[in-house]
């Protein structure tokens, strides 16, 4: 189980979230298809590892140990570093050298690994220093707003930038926005007609391809919980959790 502590959703153009949680026990999860490309910092047993997550381009199975503390850095789409070639990061973690025990090397220096306090400043130095830079076509793109950019340009520059099609991010967005509706109770003929799909095996291809549920599984997600809800209003489950906290349905 993974534990959310706390959250932040800045306003910035760069990152879409941090994320400050603990691992209760060890284990697996189902984890999403992911546009997004992260930074993930783990401490365990007194030594902290930085990964650097690429867009993930179809579901998958995340791992984790017990007794870590970790940091979600997910940043927004158009946000990259220009030394890194998205397209071959898709799908991999790779784990940034340790420079020392509180160091880790990035683009030829040495960073100290930031913390859940300083993340934000940790941020404002990636974007000095032009390591972490922002297209804002692709947030205009995605918006619908008007450009005069040839679609070739358009193409190259979604790939240089987050590593995958304009298409792309657009079918995963529309798989989450469905696992969103049934996980909410809408039926699926419903989420069908409401997201335009073809009809519900269209809905389940895409699920399986980018949720890693079956719309029947979230409809059953939606119904246990609310099932857990109804039967009790205070648990050991629930006041081990408190009520500023919140479990994670995704490692990333």
């Amino acid at each position: 189980m993974v534990i959310t502590l706390d959250e932040q959703l800045p306003d910035s153009p760069y990152i879409d979230s941090i994320s400050h949680g603990i691992t209760t026990t060890a284990g697996e999860m189902i984890r999403p298809a992911e546009n997004s490309w992260h930074m993930v910092l783990v401490r365990q047993l007194g030594k902290s590892k930085l990964f650097l997550v690429g867009p993930l381009t179809t579901s998958g199975i995340a791992t984790f140990d017990e007794g870590g503390e970790v940091i979600w850095i997910r940043f927004r789409l158009g946000a990259f570093m220009p030394h890194v070639r998205f397209q071959e990061v898709l799908d991999i973690e790779t784990v940034l050298p340790e420079a020392a025990s509180k160091s880790f090397w990035l683009k030829g220096s040495a960073w100290q690994f930031p913390t859940y306090e300083n993340v934000d400043t940790f941020i404002e130095r990636l974007v000095r220093q032009e390591i972490l830079v922002h297209d804002p076509l692709v947030s205009a793109v995605m918006q619908d707003h008007p450009h005069d950019l040839s679609p070739r340009t358009v193409r190259h520059r979604f790939l240089q930038s987050t590593g995958v099609t304009q298409n792309h991010i657009h079918q995963v967005e529309r798989a989450r926005n469905a696992a969103a509706l049934l996980s909410n109770g809408l039926s699926i003929l419903d989420t069908v007609h409401e997201l335009g799909y073809f009809d519900q095996p269209h809905l389940t291809k895409s699920l399986k391809q980018w949720v890693g549920y079956t719309p029947a599984q979230l409809l059953q997600i939606h119904r246990t919980c609310h099932f857990i809800q109804d039967e009790s209003l205070s648990t050991p489950y629930n006041e081990a959790i408190g009520a500023n906290t919140n479990v994670l349905a995704e490692i990333w």
